[in-house]
């Protein structure tokens, strides 16, 4: 049976302690009453005993207090945020810029679970995230681009939320003993790489731009390119500058012998590689998607301002690595796509309107895409961190 609220009227003729309500009615507050209806010693000792009591509570809100305020990480822990993430690539000298936030615990710190896995080329990586097989990846913008026009109505694509490589990494290479010194010379040459190679994909914009005409391509997998260039197979190949030639050095090609044209010194100003993340968890997880992107921007810059160290996080991952080549390989990248002169110019993470609408229509034209690349619907920068946490660049 509910039990009316108390009142006076419902209240016994003596309290609980045995005395009589005449002095609540005389207009004393209880515990003024409960005092005065005491003997004088009786009130010290029930007043030494409410000060025993009210130290012990203080003390337990205070533990309390403690527990909620030092248990932070421990609720940051139940609350963390699970990230799947994919490289574009192999565990090699770049990798090291996520390895190394995720092994020294920076994004544990932004309540993030990351979890970092190998790539096998940024086409994949795109279609893994779009298909909500990982949350976010690292991809090449060509790749990202080809992907939005070639699946109109997909409904999970991948946008681009932070700008890595500056520049793409593409570049052709020959050697020297073929008699090409320029692009031109490639003119009517047999190149090679996979079919789904960044720069092979690219290339009639490259074609275009230094005025070359036919090219014979020979397909192959990845680790068949650079040797296939040694053994004069093929008169050239494409690839990423980084990888490419230490691949050829390690084949006993050397550096002297190997003549390279980037494409970003050769009139092809595409944007390389993005951090990108799936449309589904940028909604749910707007809050960890900028965590995400400033505790990557920390360990970035760690990774720059010491290679060498950085790479052990590479070989905490792969033991079989070649240290010295993967730093290298880092160096390589630092220099040429991720504080270039263009990085340095648009701020790190950043990308300018016209230039990314002017790759778009080169990419609609080269990749021959279903529909047009819509630069707007591929990027969207309202989660990058402020300027100050986007100064990583090491100064030259």
């Amino acid at each position: 049976m509910l039990q009316a609220p108390f009142s006076p009227s419902h209240s016994a003729s003596r309290n609980s302690l045995g005395h009589a309500p005449g002095a609540f009615e005389a207009g004393l507050s209880p515990g003024k009453a409960i005092l005065r209806s005491m003997g004088g010693s009786g009130r010290r000792k029930c007043l030494a005993g409410l000060g025993r009591i009210f130290a012990r509570g203080a003390l337990a809100l205070a533990v309390v207090g403690s527990v909620v305020v030092a248990g932070q990480p421990t609720v940051a822990h139940a609350q963390e945020t699970k990230v799947r993430f994919q490289l574009d690539w192999r565990f090699e000298g770049p990798s090291a810029l996520f390895l190394l936030p995720a092994a020294k615990g920076y994004f544990k710190e932004a309540r993030l679970d990351v979890t970092i896995d190998a790539g096998n080329g940024s086409g994949g990586t795109v279609t893994r995230v779009a298909s909500g097989t990982y949350d976010m990846g690292f991809a090449d913008m060509a790749a990202l681009m080809e992907f939005h026009a070639n699946n109109p109505e997909a409904p999970n694509k991948p946008v681009a939320v932070m700008m890595v490589y500056n520049n793409t990494p593409a570049a052709v290479m020959a050697l020297k003993k073929s008699g090409i010194t320029s692009p031109k010379d490639l003119s009517g040459k047999k190149l090679g790489a996979p079919v789904f190679d960044a720069g092979r994909r690219a290339f009639p914009v490259f074609q275009q731009a230094n005025a070359i005409t036919n090219v014979n391509w020979t397909a192959m997998d990845p680790p068949l390119r650079e040797t296939m260039l040694a053994r004069g197979d093929i008169d050239a190949i494409t690839g990423f500058s980084f990888t490419s030639l230490l691949n050829l050095e390690a084949r006993g090609v050397k550096p002297e012998e190997i003549v390279t044209f980037p494409y970003a010194e050769h009139g092809v100003k595409f944007y390389g590689n993005a951090i990108i993340v799936s449309d589904k968890f940028l909604k749910e997880n707007p809050v960890a998607v900028r965590a995400f992107l400033v505790a990557f921007a920390r360990g970035a810059r760690e990774a720059m301002a010491d290679p060498v160290a950085a790479i052990e996080f590479v070989k905490a991952r792969d033991g079989i690595i070649n240290t010295a080549l993967e730093v290298r390989r880092l160096k390589l990248a630092i220099d040429s796509v991720i504080n270039s002169p263009d990085a340095r110019a648009e701020g790190f993470g950043q990308v300018k309107t016209p230039r990314l609408g002017t790759m778009a229509n080169q990419v609609s034209d080269a990749f021959t895409t279903k529909t047009r690349v819509s630069a707007a619907a591929v990027w969207d920068d309202k989660y990058l961190p402020d300027a100050k946490v986007l100064d990583i660049l090491p100064r030259k």
